[in-house]
């Protein structure tokens, strides 16, 4: 019998931050789309783990015949998705409470597992290249491998970088211990820092990586002024750890890459979606010389607020203020399907039935991860992570984000077999920033005054800056931390901090006076710890405002177009797939249209004020 560890209730929560225990079920996921319990979880743990004792049996017959083949594709695909259920259900009620033991316990036993199975599969995709091109394009015409022929093709675009049996066998067994600085860093930030509370007009309120952003979005400038430093303080205290954290991460990149005969880590990071080097420099220097714009945009918020000093505590709080107000959950989802209308009545009725029942995770509670995400299977709903806030639009914003994600997840897994329907980030990020640009245009041609429709361009225009200038600045850090470690300097904090702090300086420009802890921003973002991912949210922008434009522009073929590229899934490349939809990635042409409508939006916002 398989026994689950007794919960732990030893924590006491923050003040005004509940319990997991106190919260509404129906304002929590329904994870038993991937498991009934923990116990059901635990005992296909155990299945799993039997499972695997099956794959050296297969060793050395791969290559004697198609069929041989096949039987190993039907055995790993059975394998690969109770795998991918046991992964997300540990993954997700980690993320309902990082602090929580059984969960934690889940998550190591799972990764354990995982790792042991690794190993015993690492001679698996070097046996599959080393048959030869004339058999293996034999064996992709037999009918038993026809769902499998696109899995195949991509599999054999690794092939200049896989190693020989032994080697991949030990790059297995290491990477249980890769996801270490990630951890270390999730549970610091997430769990370990304490922020404190704020004395507010309305009482104490608890400062947290949540509510962070709500601090920073309000009018009370002195406010703002002691969350900054509050919010700062705990990450000043623990400065080295977080460098030390990060350079590790960035060492385990750079280490793998040279491993595996990569010319350098940001190569090895963008091969596997074919992605040319040359389109995260385009990203970079077209961004780079668009500028003037972003840095007009921080010349007027310093009029518009009427301040002496531009600080970094002064960017979010938005130029209208009279028009920020509460929205419930039920009134956002009604604001987003009625934005998402000319995507159809199946995309908007399936999210609709989703956000109104328990894909989501949808408020804070002590120890649940910060931030939000969607996280889609091929068998169970595509679960969305909310941390929502009624009085921050931004959370409106965030939840169109992740809705964007989940359907692009449910059109997928629908449409394509397992092994191939997982799209990439690079796609990703496409359909979950269409989402927000519909919004935005359904905020703005339905608001009732000209005051509310300036005050969602002013939303627009944040939400661009962050997505398409500020993540191309997280990709600039990237690409520069990597190269340091490569070049043989030591990521110390001091090289970090001022790596940092130049390209805060670069991109808020000459009205911006940065704090002293300002450049300790660049030890607290978690997603460096998913190597070159950042840059996909700038591509990703530039991507959707196009296909956003063609899509309200034209008609019934256009729609089908991005519909069809939903459900491409991983049959292509990303830049294949979204040629489908009608966008050339490869271009600078998106990019440069990306940052005109930037532009133009500051534009209307100068004329306004």
């Amino acid at each position: 019998m398989v026994l689950i560890p007794v919960q732990d209730t030893s924590l006491a929560p923050a003040p005004g931050i509940p319990f997991r225990s106190e919260l509404d079920p129906q304002d929590t996921w329904d994870l038993s789309t991937l498991f009934p319990h923990d116990q059901a979880w635990y005992e296909a743990l155990h299945a799993y783990e039997k499972q695997t004792e099956q794959i050296p049996s297969f060793r050395a017959t791969l290559g004697s015949s198609a069929e041989n083949l096949a039987d190993y594709l039907d055995f790993s695909q059975a394998l690969g998705i109770l795998e991918e259920r046991l992964h997300y259900y540990s993954d997700l009620r980690q993320t309902e409470d990082e602090g929580d033991n059984p969960a934690r316990t889940m998550t190591g036993r799972f990764m354990m597992v995982a790792a042991k199975a690794e190993a015993a599969a690492s001679w698996v995709i070097p046996e599959i290249q080393a048959i030869p091109d004339a058999v293996m394009t034999g064996f992709l015409e037999h009918p038993r491998l026809g769902e499998y022929r696109i899995y195949l093709k991509k599999l054999l675009w690794y092939k200049p970088y896989i190693l020989s049996d032994r080697e991949e066998r030990l790059l297995a067994l290491h990477a249980e211990g890769e996801n270490l600085p990630a951890e270390a860093f999730s549970v610091l930030t997430n769990v370990d820092l304490d922020f404190g509370t704020l004395d507010t007009p309305a009482g104490k309120r608890p400062l947290s990586q949540s509510t962070w952003s709500v601090f920073m979005e309000n009018p009370d400038r002195n406010l703002r002024r002691q969350a900054y430093q509050a919010f700062y303080r705990p990450f000043e205290a623990h400065k080295t750890t977080l460098a030390a954290l990060y350079g590790g991460a960035v060492k385990q990149n750079v280490i793998k890459a040279r491993i595996r005969g990569f010319p350098s880590a940001r190569a090895a990071h963008l091969f596997p979606d074919a992605i040319p080097e040359a389109v995260y420099d385009n990203l970079v220097s077209t961004i780079g010389a668009h500028l003037t714009p972003l840095h007009r945009y921080y010349s007027l918020r310093k009029r518009v607020l009427g301040l002496d000093a531009l600080r970094h505590y002064d960017v979010y709080v938005p130029l209208v203020p009279k028009a920020i107000k509460k929205t419930s959950w039920n009134e956002a989802v009604d604001l987003i399907s009625a934005a998402l209308e000319p995507l159809g009545e199946e995309y908007g009725q399936a999210l609709r039935a989703g956000l109104l029942g328990r894909w989501a995770d949808r408020y804070e509670n002590k120890g649940k991860r910060s931030g939000a995400f969607s996280a889609g299977t091929y068998r169970g709903d595509p679960y969305i992570l909310m941390n929502y806030k009624e009085d921050s639009i931004r959370d409106v914003f965030t939840l169109a984000h992740e809705g964007g994600h989940s359907m692009h997840s449910l059109y997928a897994a629908r449409s394509n077999p397992f092994m191939h329907y997982g799209y990439t980030i690079f796609e990703a990020e496409v359909a979950s920033t269409f989402n927000e640009e519909l919004l935005f245009r359904y905020l703005r041609d339905h608001a009732d005054t000209q005051e509310l429709a300036m005050y969602v361009i002013n939303k627009r225009v944040d939400d661009l800056l962050a997505t398409l200038y500020r993540q191309t600045m997280f990709a600039e850090f990237e690409q520069q931390t990597h190269a340091l470690e490569e070049g043989g300097t030591p990521l110390t904090v001091e090289v970090l901090r001022s790596a940092y702090r130049a390209l805060l300086t670069k991109y808020f420009g000459p009205e911006m006076i940065l704090e002293e802890q300002s450049d300790l921003e660049g030890l607290r973002i978690p997603h460096f710890y998913r190597a070159f991912y950042v840059y996909k949210y700038a591509t990703g922008i530039s991507a959707s405002l196009a296909l956003a434009e063609r899509v309200l522009s034209g008609g019934e073929q256009e729609r089908r177009d991005y519909v069809t590229f939903l459900r491409s899934g991983g049959s292509r490349f990303p830049i294949d797939s979204l040629k489908l939809a009608g966008v050339d990635m490869a271009s600078p042409g998106p990019v440069e249209a990306a940052c005109q409508v930037f532009a133009r939006l500051v534009d209307e916002l100068v004329a306004y004020f």
